[in-house]
């Protein structure tokens, strides 16, 4: 059983309610320390993984309104001797529901801190940026399939995507504004570069893997679907090296690449095409990690929160469906008519 060790520094005066969690479902163990601090103590809860974000929840609620406390969530690799495990009777039936519940491996605010670094612009991300733009530039001019893999691998352009689709879940604008200007600098800065290459390299364009840029169809939006979903799936589950084949399935280095370098070779038509499959796979991604991150059970706390969060998933849902649907009708038009 995966299991998280929190830590609550709180004024003294929270102890007992605190204290008071210990039969929560989910608690194996809880432990109470005097912190070297006057009037505050540190209490450490041994939880199970499945079950801490309502604790995590609750403790909140508790400590609500005072600005003198801090919750710190850790990985436990491993306790010894193990929890026992309980009978099975009526405390297991009635928690069965809350168990049903507990979706996501990760807490919410675990997932936070960890997706929100993703939206940060900052002169790391553009530098990862640039070069895995010149990488994949390269692979693509030379029609190399590992040089292009190895850019897609590098690129951190999947992470704001993620990290917008989680603001709209949590209803956090902030997150969700620097995740949009975060994606559209980091694809702006490669369509750039891509631009620059394209107009002083020489370009073969009977490259398969440049060309196949500009071919897409309604196959690769099941795929760009199937891989918003896997990401949003391993984020919540803490399987985050699933992450690294989700990069590789829905690409979005290598179209933005290609715009750049179809634009500054003056094929226009083709930068078109690129563009497009550029757009299925951002559209779709984002659809599908949106719907997967509210299946998952990932909302904000309070409910005021949750009201906001709602209204925002409903209305980015819908954003997207009609995108999805108005590309599903440009793709089958341009098979039509191509």
């Amino acid at each position: 059983m995966a299991e998280r060790l929190i830590i609550v520094s709180a004024p003294h005066k929270f102890r007992d309610s605190i204290v008071d969690l210990h039969d929560h479902e989910g608690v194996v163990e809880c432990h109470t320390y005097r912190t070297d601090e006057d009037e505050h103590d540190a209490v450490h809860l041994l939880v199970s993984a499945d079950m801490r974000q309502e604790l995590l929840d609750k403790l909140q609620d508790i400590l609500s309104g005072n600005e003198d406390w801090r919750l710190i969530i850790m990985p436990v690799e491993a306790s010894v001797p193990r929890p026992e495990e309980e009978d099975a009777g009526d405390k297991e039936e009635e928690n069965e529901e809350k168990r049903k519940q507990a979706k996501a491996v990760e807490s919410r605010e675990e997932l936070y801190e960890k997706v929100s670094k993703n939206a940060e612009l900052s002169e790391i991300y553009l530098l990862f940026v640039g070069l895995s733009a010149v990488v994949a530039a390269i692979g693509l001019i030379e029609n190399n399939v590992a040089v292009i893999v190895g850019a897609m691998v590098i690129a951190p352009l999947l992470g704001p995507n993620l990290a917008f689709c989680l603001g709209v879940a949590l209803g956090d604008r902030e997150l969700m504004f620097k995740a949009i200007l975060t994606t559209a600098a980091g694809i702006g800065l490669v369509v750039v570069l891509g631009g620059v290459i394209g107009y002083f390299w020489p370009i073969d364009f009977d490259s398969e893997e440049l060309m196949s840029r500009t071919e897409v169809g309604l196959d690769s939006m099941a795929l760009a679907l199937a891989s918003g979903a896997a990401a949003a799936l391993s984020m919540t589950t803490g399987v985050s090296s699933a992450l690294v084949g989700v990069m590789v399935a829905v690409a979005l280095m290598p179209p933005a690449v290609a715009i750049g370098l179809f634009l500054g070779a003056d094929r226009a038509q083709d930068a078109l095409g690129a563009l497009l499959l550029l757009s299925v796979n951002v559209v779709c991604l984002n659809l599908a990690a949106q719907l997967s991150f509210v299946a998952r059970g990932i909302t904000p706390r309070t409910w005021m929160e949750r009201k906001n969060a709602r209204r925002a998933v409903f209305v980015n849902v819908i954003i997207w469906i009609a995108l999805t649907v108005l590309l599903a009708v440009l793709l089958l038009i341009r098979k039509q008519t191509g």
